[in-house]
């Protein structure tokens, strides 16, 4: 099975270009690194204890529903054609008052 993961990375990277891509910048002040004292450390260990992963396949059949698709007439307008706007309904009669 291969890893889901492994465009991450390049897809981060190059979302962040296209950003930075449309910043117009410029440097105001000249910069500089501090002054830092470094003394010899040590590296943490780690034991780390994976589990086994069984990986395999098996061929399964399924079963896809038979599907009926009927056009639309060609006198009907598709979705999103413009339509001919129909005549507008009769202002109804005002009422006689007696």
């Amino acid at each position: 099975m291969k890893s889901n993961y492994k465009w991450l990375i390049p897809g981060a990277v190059l979302l962040a270009s296209l950003g930075l891509a449309g910043c117009d910048v410029e440097k105001t002040e000249e910069g500089s690194l501090p002054d830092v004292e470094v003394e010899g450390g040590n590296m943490p260990e780690y034991d780390v204890d994976a589990p086994e992963v069984d990986v395999g396949s098996k061929e399964k059949t399924i079963t896809v529903p038979d599907v009926d698709v009927t056009a639309p007439d060609d006198n009907e307008p598709d979705v999103g054609e413009p339509v001919e706007p129909r005549a507008p309904a009769p202002a109804p009669e005002p009422a006689q008052q007696n």
